[in-house]
């Protein structure tokens, strides 16, 4: 069984490469993307298995990645998981419909709940 590659949308750069190293020690190939554009070239080259995307961003806000992963039939596939402070704000069922799986609150998570939510995802 190949890696699976989960790519990271977060313009903390700390955070993200934090998610990413405990994402790569749990055998994950990851790839950080600091804002929704980049994420798009990304998705292109690196066609990650799940994403994971902080929804506060810096320019182009988490929501319109989400259309724009909509809009294609093959990107639209792809599980995101959104990970934010507005986890309390956001209901899954609103999200659902743009490949949203699984919401992460920030405010109390541990970086190790990123595993567990890609594991989740890929099943």
């Amino acid at each position: 069984m190949s890696k699976k590659t989960v790519l990271i949308v977060d313009d903390d750069a700390w955070l993200a490469e934090l998610y990413a190293r405990v994402l790569q020690k749990a055998g994950y190939t990851t790839h950080v993307s600091p804002h929704a554009i980049d994420a798009m070239s990304a998705i292109d080259d690196v066609h990650p298995d799940v994403i994971i995307l902080d929804v506060l961003l810096t320019g182009n806000t988490a929501f319109t990645l989400l259309h724009e992963l909509q809009s294609y039939g093959d990107t639209g596939a792809i599980p995101v998981i959104l990970c934010t402070n507005l986890a309390a704000d956001i209901s899954l069922d609103d999200v659902k419909p743009y490949g949203v799986k699984r919401i992460l609150d920030k405010s109390v998570m541990v970086p190790e709940d990123t595993v567990a939510a890609v594991r989740s995802v890929l099943l």
